[in-house]
Order: structure tokens, then C-alpha cells, then sequence
């Protein structure tokens, strides 16, 4: 397995945006694919913020992790945010969600956060694992999340 950033493999950005848009359509049915893909390719940026990294193994893509400015426009003030990860089913659970945060991570302190957001439906306990806590359990466009924070060393 590889953690790079999408923006050196353009070539999955059609199928990054395709599993995106099946795993997350709920949280923003206005968004079409081609939005999304639109959107995925603007924030492929190699480093700083807004990046995205894949995970891939062999020449398939497996899992995507992104570090963007804003993630949830109820929660303006907070920045940057932990975004979009996401494990292919045949690939959970075997620690490429966890390589994919750290890199993500890795990106923040370079770009000097002292802290870094996230919200997420199922996962929390996965970030809590991670030194990520819990802030709050609110209603998102109409889904109950839980938005977690994580300090950054510096």
C-alpha cells in the first residue's frame, strides 16, 4: 500500500468522486456527481491545505483521506478540517484509514494548525483511538454527527 497525494494520480479522480458521491450523497443530495468531481479536483492539492491523499495498492485505489479549510458551514470558525475518508469495504480494518489521518495530519502541522476538526456519523470511536475528542453531537443536514477535535502537537 501507497499514501499519495490524488493530485499525482489524477487518474482517480472520476472513481474517488464516484465512491464519495455513493458513500456521502445523503449529506448534500443538491451535489451531482459532476459537481463532486469538480469540487474533488479543485481541492487535489499536493500539500497544504486543501489536500487529498489516496491510498493505493497495486494500481488500484483503496481509501482517501482530505485536509480542507472548511468541512461544515454551521462551524465557520473552526479550521482546518479533517475530510472525506473513506476505506474501500475489501480494505477496512486493516489500519489504511489510520495511514491515511497521519499523513493527513502530518500535512496540518506543516501548514502550522494548533488544532484540526472533523465530524462523522459512525466513526467516532476509530478517532478517538486516533487522540481525536468528542465535542458535540449535533444535527448536520438532517444526520446526527458528532463533530470530535484533536490538538496538534507543536
Amino acid at each position: 500500500m501507497e499514501i499519495v497525494p490524488l493530485a499525482d494520480k489524477k487518474e482517480f479522480i472520476a472513481e474517488l468522486a464516484e465512491l464519495h458521491h455513493a458513500e456521502w450523497k445523503h449529506l448534500n443530495p443538491s451535489l451531482t456527481l459532476e459537481g463532486r468531481t469538480e469540487a474533488i479536483a479543485e481541492s487535489a492539492g499536493r500539500e497544504g491545505i486543501p489536500s487529498i491523499f489516496i491510498a493505493t495498492s497495486g494500481r488500484q485505489i483503496i481509501g482517501s483521506a482530505a485536509l480542507v479549510h472548511s468541512d461544515m458551514e454551521t462551524k465557520p470558525n473552526l479550521s482546518p478540517w479533517l475530510a472525506a475518508v473513506y476505506v474501500k469495504e475489501g480494505f477496512r480494518y486493516q489500519g489504511v484509514a489510520t495511514k491515511l489521518v497521519t499523513r493527513c495530519e502530518d500535512e496540518a502541522v506543516r501548514s502550522n494548525a494548533r488544532a484540526w476538526y472533523l465530524y462523522t456519523e459512525f466513526a467516532s470511536k476509530l478517532y478517538e483511538k486516533l487522540g481525536w475528542h468528542y465535542m458535540e453531537r449535533c444535527e448536520y443536514r438532517g444526520v446526527a454527527v458528532d463533530v470530535m477535535c484533536k490538538q496538534i502537537a507543536s
